[in-house]
């Protein structure tokens, strides 16, 4: 007659140790040792009283473990508000932070079996890797703009969210364990735009370091594509329109245009007043086509890249935005001056096509 509410206590028993130990997992995926320092300092004031089942974790109220902590949270709260160096650090920190994390998650079950060891060893280094990950493509998502202060901001938030994570793993670690479940499957939703948000922006930065900025000479407007690309642009190419020019470059914001894709945007010879961008998606080509009538065209220099900007003449309409390494500067240029000449150039209008060879033979109508 007792089996049943035992059966019940120890999957609840098992629920709380999970969330725990995924719990602190995720958050030593944002901030390993502001993790340790507060449960530490936590467990060492006796803030908290540790029950019977989480004896173990009462290693980390050691002094010499809360003063390493201290002293390392201590070096990335700075760290950690610095442009760029925010990356470095996280880039030292994608090994240390998923191998701490697993530790942890390990640290809370104690003297458990070694199945669920290995199955919270693993579960909770995933959770820790994934939070890295997103805590670092944030990073290197907020370092395009050159001021401090999206930084800064963003560091406040991670730490406010460490403190309010334990708080809530202390209070009900099923709950936590739901909110950190649900977390963890967005991220994993995101994870091919956070991944290759991350891969465009190491792009960028290793171009921006292995080239100096506005290189390139007038004039040099590729105008083959890429292997890769050719068959996509064959396959949208309907009307075997000849290419003015196809310069490399990432997708940026706009209607129906996927963000960082590595592509070509397309001029052809025929239709001057319209590009296509085509990528790859997998093994999917993309190929979307803009039209240019009543819009502008615009150079964007910013810190890591050179931007080609379309956006409409009257303000309302979409805008699509393509991304080039810094040392394109030149090409940028071009580009766009080749589009503002075009854009000059008034469509022929019907009264000035050439009448079909039929017409022009026939005689004329006379009138009255």
């Amino acid at each position: 007659m007792t089996l049943g509410p035992r059966i019940t206590y120890f999957r609840v028993e098992q629920l709380n140790l999970l969330g725990v130990a995924l719990g602190l997992a995720a958050l030593a995926g944002i901030n390993l040792y502001l993790t340790v320092f507060v449960t530490g300092l936590a467990v060492n004031q006796h803030w908290i009283a540790l029950a019977p089942q989480y004896q173990s974790l009462e290693v980390l109220g050691h002094p010499w473990i809360i003063g390493v902590a201290g002293v390392l949270y201590f070096l990335e709260f700075f760290a950690d508000k610095i442009p760029w160096v925010d990356s470095a650090w996280d880039a030292v920190h994608t090994i240390i932070r998923p191998i701490g994390g697993a530790l942890l998650g390990i640290q809370v079950l104690g003297h458990s079996s070694p199945t669920f060891d290995v199955i919270v060893l693993l579960l909770a280094g995933g959770t820790s890797l994934v939070a890295h990950t997103a805590k670092a493509s944030t990073r290197l998502v907020a370092n395009t703009s050159p001021e401090p202060f999206s930084n800064i901001g963003l560091s406040l938030v991670e730490d406010a969210a460490v403190f309010g994570g334990l708080a809530l793993i202390h209070y009900n670690p099923v709950a936590a364990l739901c909110v950190f479940g649900a977390a963890l499957l967005a991220l994993l939703y995101f994870a091919p735009k956070i991944l290759r948000a991350m891969k465009a922006k190491i792009w960028l930065v290793f171009k921006k370091l292995n080239g100096p900025a506005d290189a390139g000479l007038p004039g040099t407007l590729p105008i083959a594509l890429p292997s890769n690309l050719q068959d996509v642009f064959s396959q949208q190419n309907v009307l075997s329109e000849t290419i003015a020019w196809a310069v490399p470059c990432l997708s940026g914001k706009g209607r129906r245009v996927p963000a960082n894709f590595f592509g070509a945007l397309v001029a052809t010879n025929e239709e001057p007043r319209r590009v296509v961008f085509v990528a790859r998606k997998g093994g999917r080509g993309i190929a979307k086509t803009i039209e240019l009538e009543n819009c502008l065209v615009a150079r964007e220099p910013k810190f890591l890249s050179e931007n080609l900007v379309i956006f409409p003449e009257a303000g309302k309409g979409p805008k699509y935005l393509f991304v080039f390494p810094r040392s394109s500067g030149a090409m940028v240029e071009e580009a766009v001056e080749y589009l503002r000449v075009r854009l000059a150039v008034p469509p022929p209008s019907a009264a000035a096509l050439p009448l079909p060879e039929s017409e022009q033979d026939a005689e004329p109508v006379l009138q009255g």
